[in-house]
């Protein structure tokens, strides 16, 4: 497991966070199969994978882990993660949601997860104020609420999963549009540049907090950058829509200079628009955030230099543990680690080190982060199957 860590190291850029520790999950490896983020088997010494020394065992808990939409391929591999983790640890994961995201749709899923009476809720919302009465009721109902990728209301959750702070992806996101400018002879520091935001929409928690911090540090450090809409482009992650607001992006800036999509159906549809109007990376920096099997073609096309993600198996997989493991009894407080096995160690933080204005209750609430991310390119797309 270790010599797969080596080989991340190599490949991926890695954003330094204190918040975890201890990754044993597989890494991708230029000479080593695609990562599957199956758990190792545990050692004989520990019979139960499932709990770790002192605490209270998840096995039998039952998770309905709700995505913002099926179908979408973000959703679809986190999935994948954790139902491979779940075996190892005795749970069952109940992957419910809708092909549609909205906010309607999830309070009806939310519903129907309380009617089936299930120990857990672990949720990437459309909406946090279209949703929060809903999980509301779920936690009346006895039902612990956890959310991974996007959050909810502080006081409507337990614990958080997240994929980093919204200073560091909104960073990461400014360097990928760095990096793509430059890779086709842009200055990014003296030449002006022409952008735009295209992502789900303005509701959703993670993206939106990205996009702000973005916002601000290309203000701060490239006052020659222009933003045309500076309301932002939305295609609601519909895949279909996703094109034609794309195809409207360029459409009606036909100089823009780079188009930044920090959401997995915005990107993709970005791309196809681009190709749509016969334009490649020579002639439009677009980038963002998407799985790599969901970008790979248009990368070779040589229509995007970069994009990046997070390992969204382990993700998954770990939000589904934390909502289990409180709701197996376990209680925890901002410093405490929850050890989970075959992933590893993760510090709970407090709820600021995502928005600075959001308090943290003493117990059963606060942060948890991912250690790392990756930036995919034509070089090291093909060490990653997800």
């Amino acid at each position: 497991m270790k010599k797969f860590l080596a080989s991340l190291l190599a490949i991926t850029m890695i954003l330094a966070l204190a918040a975890c520790g201890g990754n044993n999950a597989p890494a991708p490896s230029s000479s080593a199969p695609a990562p599957s983020s199956t758990p190792d088997a545990p050692p004989a010494s520990t019979p139960d994978n499932s709990a770790p020394a002192g605490t209270q065992s998840i096995a039998g808990k039952t998770v309905a882990f709700i995505p913002k939409l099926t179908g979408n391929a973000f959703f679809e591999v986190a999935n994948t993660g954790a139902q491979e983790y779940a075996k190892d640890w005795g749970i069952t994961v109940d992957y419910i949601g809708s092909p549609n995201a909205t906010a309607a749709d999830q309070v009806s899923v939310i519903n129907d997860a309380v009617a089936k009476g299930v120990d857990a809720i672990c949720i990437s919302t459309v909406d946090a104020a279209g949703v929060s009465d809903a999980l509301k009721a779920a936690q009346d109902a006895g039902i612990v609420v956890c959310t991974w990728d996007s959050d909810a209301a502080v006081t409507d959750r337990a614990l958080m999963v997240s994929q980093g702070t919204p200073e560091v992806l909104g960073q990461m996101l400014v360097d990928l549009a760095v990096a793509g400018l430059k890779d086709r002879g842009v200055d990014p520091e003296k030449d002006a540049v022409k952008y735009a935001w295209h992502y789900s929409q303005a509701t959703v928690t993670d993206q939106n907090s990205w996009q702000v911090e973005g916002e601000k540090i290309i203000k701060s450090k490239y006052p020659n950058w222009t933003n045309v809409q500076p309301d932002n482009y939305y295609s609601e992650q519909d895949a279909e829509k996703s094109i034609t607001v794309g195809e409207a992006v360029l459409d009606a800036n036909p100089d823009i200079d780079l188009i930044i999509c920090n959401d997995s159906t915005a990107l993709p549809g970005q791309l196809q628009a681009a190709e749509n109007k016969g334009l490649d990376k020579s002639k439009v920096t677009i980038t963002g955030f998407a799985t790599p099997n969901a970008i790979k073609a248009y990368c070779t096309n040589g229509t995007l230099y970069n994009w990046g993600l997070w390992d969204c198996k382990i993700q998954g997989a770990m939000g589904c543990y934390v909502a289990a493991y409180l709701a197996a009894g376990n209680n925890v407080k901002v410093g405490d680690k929850i050890d989970i096995p075959g992933i590893g160690a993760c510090e709970v933080m407090a709820n600021n080190c995502l928005n600075p204005d959001d308090a943290t209750a003493d117990s059963n609430n606060g942060v948890v982060l991912l250690p790392e991310r990756a930036i995919f390119t034509a070089e090291n797309m093909n060490n990653y199957d997800f």
